[in-house]
């Protein structure tokens, strides 16, 4: 993973399962006493690598289950995203899931969690520490990892607006295309997934987790198709967007709507991170973008938030804003690299200074 950004970026070690790091420090305090001495004050357990400096732990953790926004159909959309690292995670989609799940468990991503000897790691982490699904909207490059691992899942409830869930009733658990694992809709209800009907604006508390999960509609080549979440626990949040065009031509001002939000966020410092998608390279056509973004659609968003944020000074309100960029469409052409091209596009135009995270599958990072 590459960041860009005018500040520095803090980057997180995560101890391994059953090495703490005062072990580690206490085999270093014994080489350093065997040649001059040590002291015994105890290290922090978090740390930064930069310069050995000392930091909070992270707001949330983010594991990429999937990252692109198609073609790939083991690598589609889906990020499971949890408080610190209490390893309850809510899956922001899921396009991607068990094929996601197994890059992660091969880098190591869950490393610190209990040894099941009844499960594979990623069997344990489908059935025991997702505790949800937020879906952005029912397209299959965000639901598909979803509907297939339904027959080994757990039991849980499916966060999302009630268009999202007019879709899947009527076109997806429907016992046509897919047994109706789900609590409502046609035919025997399996009642493996549980709807949880998102209203615009309305805070859903996720149990007695201290988190809570509000909804906002999005167009997607028409107003009401997509949403994002606003996740919040404690006084930390992150804004995930799905799949979204520019108000200029979508025509419905639901991104505009949505900045009102996410502004007074930013300006506290409690919103860490904004995952939002650049689908194609700046030089597509508007009327070829079907409620997507490119590079310059998406800065002249974050300058519409930057006023909304610091009417006084935009030109400083994000900086050092982590943006995750979601959604990139690879290309059959082989002569054409679209991450490349749209990484470059975005560097280049970034001159509200955030900082930008091209996120990798089944790579951990933190926020």
């Amino acid at each position: 993973m590459q960041t860009t950004s005018a500040s520095i970026t803090m980057i997180y070690v995560k101890p391994r399962a059953g090495i703490s790091v005062n072990v580690l420090a206490g085999a270093a305090c014994l080489l350093t006493f065997l040649l001059s001495g040590c002291s015994t004050v105890p290290s922090s357990p978090a740390t930064s690598i930069d310069a050995g400096q000392k930091v909070s732990a992270p707001a949330f953790e983010v594991i990429p289950l999937g990252t692109a926004g198609g073609l790939n159909e083991s690598n589609l959309s889906s990020y499971l995203i949890s408080p610190g690292y209490n390893h309850r995670y809510i899956a922001f989609d899921a396009g991607s899931v068990m094929a996601g799940l197994k890059v992660a468990a091969a880098n190591d991503a869950f490393a610190t969690l209990p040894v099941q000897t009844d499960l594979t790691v990623e069997g344990n982490v489908l059935t025991r520490h997702i505790t949800g699904y937020a879906l952005s909207h029912a397209h299959l490059d965000h639901v598909a990892g979803l509907v297939i691992n339904a027959t080994d899942d757990t039991p849980k409830p499916v966060y999302a607006m009630p268009f999202t869930i007019k879709t899947l009733k009527e076109n997806v658990f429907n016992w046509a295309l897919w047994p109706n694992f789900t609590n409502e809709g046609s035919g025997y209800k399996l009642n493996r997934y549980r709807y949880t009907y998102m209203q615009a604006g309305e805070a859903q508390t996720l149990g007695d987790t201290g988190c809570s999960l509000t909804a906002y509609p999005l167009s997607h080549a028409g107003a009401d198709k997509s949403s994002a979440f606003l996740y919040q626990c404690d006084d930390n949040a992150v804004l995930y967007l799905g799949d979204t065009g520019p108000d200029a031509v979508e025509g419905a001002g639901q991104l505009a709507g949505l900045w009102k939000t996410a502004a007074p966020l930013i300006k506290s410092g409690r919103l860490k991170g904004v995952f939002i998608e650049a689908s194609y390279p700046s030089d597509r056509a508007d009327n070829a973008l079907f409620g997507h973004l490119t590079p310059a659609w998406l800065m002249r968003e974050l300058d519409t938030l930057a006023a909304l944020t610091d009417i006084e000074n935009p030109a400083s309100a994000l900086r050092g804003l982590k943006v995750i960029i979601t959604h990139i469409k690879p290309s059959l052409n082989k002569q054409e690299n679209t991450l490349l091209k749209i990484k470059s596009e975005l560097e280049a135009l970034n001159t509200q200074g955030v900082t930008l995270i091209f996120p990798q599958q089944g790579e951990p990072f933190y926020l």
